[in-house]
């Protein structure tokens, strides 16, 4: 029997543990963790063994293993991606001691991930499954560390890219000394079928990574993005604002849809029209916004042949495109007040007149508009038509911005990583616990365009492999910070990241100005940096473009306006 090589130090994953107390998590290289009780998880096993019996407990138990493992796999490449094969896959042995689960000691490590060959052998000692279940059960006939084995598998088929399964041979809550566990690929086992349904839900994760690549497109295909009227999210302000359109979508009337910029205006006007009879009737969008003033009219009423220089042929404009279905004006704010008066008269009597023509034609359109600006604030200041306004805005429906539907971010964003996955022909990343955590706490001015751009932008990035964490998302963006665990096992605090104080505050003497200056020569470098982009000096000094603009505003004119 070849011997295991002697594993290498766990230095490199102590430093990935970070207690943070001040807000009461553990995070372990951006997936939060948690210190419980080993008596409490014993409580559990013991009340799932009495209600659900000792099979759907074991699958269940087995099944959460599987998948700490699939998580800690992503780290071993990450943190050891240029170490022998076997320092490299020492990375979730250790990861198993560091959390506590069981004392691992490797006796035989054979891997070859080119072809596909491993076998290994551990000894266990001081397994909790054991303990626990032997505290409550007594000395069992059958292995009971199903959790660890769960691990194991889970951890190895990421590893090796396919599946491997351990089982367990020797057992402590057998009575036997010590536990004992053999991993070989599925199709060297005899009882491989036996075996997988402890592993399986409805089918084992990585077969469906052994489906063809069209699979993922059939499921897209089962539920088409073409559902209009499906919005992820079940925050209650995303509730609120579908209501309202659920209400008015048997209607005719117009409805000014508001928000911010990118929270999904037109979104929501395709499912207004998908909800309403016209559904099978045309939708037409119009950005009046991107549309030069000249050409506008024409765009939205049409023109006849010789109308203007050029036109050759009567064009029909997009109202006459729209017949019978709905009109989509998106930023109406942004038209010139003449094409106001025109759209007033189409709204009040149902008829356009082509850019030079003599004569009206009847329409039947249903009229969405949509703005992110202050309508009433416009009508006010003389750059909106007051008559206008009190026509469209008949039945407002307000689009929540993305910092007011936090509970639909991480829903949206593993959404989007699967669509952009398929876009580009990319396995769908997974996200660590750190970068949800970091996606929730973003105040979002792009909302949800940004935050799309964002998410397409790192699934491109992407490492094979390997979860997005909140790095990946935002560049510059250091781990969550707290204590961490030094080799012998002791909590040491420190920052979230290391800072020479002594060297700073030479620094802040020597700039002559305080931290003030200091502070002025801070933003001046991110800027420098991102080269005059504001929006990605803000990301790299962790503050909103809002923000910074407001500070480089403030060093401009230090004394302000105290009147």
């Amino acid at each position: 029997m070849q011997p295991a090589t002697t594993p290498p130090t766990d230095a490199d994953l102590r430093r990935l543990i970070h207690f943070s107390a001040n807000d009461g998590r553990i995070w372990l290289a951006g997936q939060r963790m948690l210190l419980i009780h080993a008596a409490a998880l014993g409580v559990l096993r013991r009340e799932l063994m009495e209600g659900a019996g000792p099979i759907q407990t074991r699958r269940a138990f087995t099944r959460a293993g599987f998948a700490a493992g699939e998580r800690d796999a992503a780290l071993a490449r990450e943190i050891r991606g240029n170490a022998p094969i076997h320092e490299m896959f020492a990375v979730g042995p250790q990861l198993h001691m560091l959390e506590g689960a069981v004392h691992v000691t490797p006796v035989r490590f054979e891997a070859d991930p080119a072809s596909g060959q491993f076998y290994a052998e551990y000894r266990w000692e001081h397994s909790w499954e054991a303990e626990m279940h032997k505290r409550h059960f007594g000395p069992q006939n059958e292995p009971v560390c199903w959790m660890l084995i769960g691990y194991a598998s889970g951890y190895t088929s990421a590893f090796m890219g396919h599946t491997i399964l351990f089982k367990e041979t020797l057992c402590a809550g057998m009575n036997d000394s010590h536990c004992f566990i053999v991993g070989k690929p599925i199709d060297e086992w005899p009882d491989a079928q036996e075996q997988l349904a402890w592993f399986e839900a409805q089918a084992l994760p990585y077969a469906i990574d052994a489906l063809p690549s069209g699979a993922e497109s059939l499921r897209f295909d089962i539920v088409p993005d073409a559902n209009r009227t499906r919005f992820i999210g079940e925050s209650a302000a995303l509730r609120s604002a579908y209501a309202l359109l659920e209400t008015a979508a048997p209607t005719r009337v117009t409805v000014l849809l508001t928000g911010e910029t990118g929270v999904g205006k037109e979104r929501f006007a395709r499912a207004l029209h998908a909800l309403s009879p016209r559904a099978d009737r045309p939708f037409i969008a119009v950005n009046c916004a991107a549309i030069p003033h000249t050409l506008i009219e024409s765009e939205l009423f049409g023109a006849e042949k010789g109308a203007y220089t050029g036109s050759h042929t009567a064009r029909p404009g997009r109202f006459e495109r729209a017949e019978s279905g709905t009109l989509f004006l998106d930023e109406i704010g942004e038209l010139p007040l003449d094409i106001q008066a025109k759209l007033l008269r189409v709204i009040q009597e149902g008829e356009i007149e082509r850019l030079g023509a003599t004569q009206s034609r009847k329409i039947n359109v249903r009229l969405v508009a949509a703005t992110h600006r202050d309508l009433a604030q416009a009508v006010q200041e003389g750059r909106f038509r007051a008559d206008l306004y009190y026509r469209i805005n008949v039945y407002p429906v307000a689009i929540p911005p993305l910092r007011e539907r936090q509970d639909d971010i991480e829903p949206l964003a593993r959404a989007m990583l699967e669509r952009f996955a398929m876009l580009h022909g990319k396995r769908t990343p997974a996200l660590t616990d750190h970068a949800c955590e970091a996606l929730r706490r973003r105040a979002w001015p792009g909302n949800v365009r940004e935050l799309e751009n964002l998410i397409e932008r790192a699934v491109i990035f992407a490492q094979p492999n390997r979860p997005l964490d909140a790095k990946d998302l935002f560049p510059g963006m250091c781990s969550p910070g707290g204590a961490t665990v030094d080799r012998l096992g002791q909590i040491n605090a420190s920052p979230t990241m290391p800072i020479d104080c002594h060297t700073l505050l030479d620094q802040l003497q020597g700039c002559g100005e305080g931290v003030e200056g200091l502070e002025h020569a801070l933003l001046r470098e991110a800027v420098e940096r991102a080269n005059g982009n504001l929006a990605a000096a803000a990301r790299l000094l962790g503050l909103t473009r809002a923000q910074l603009s407001y500070r480089l505003t403030r060093k401009q004119h230090p004394e302000g306006q105290h009147a």
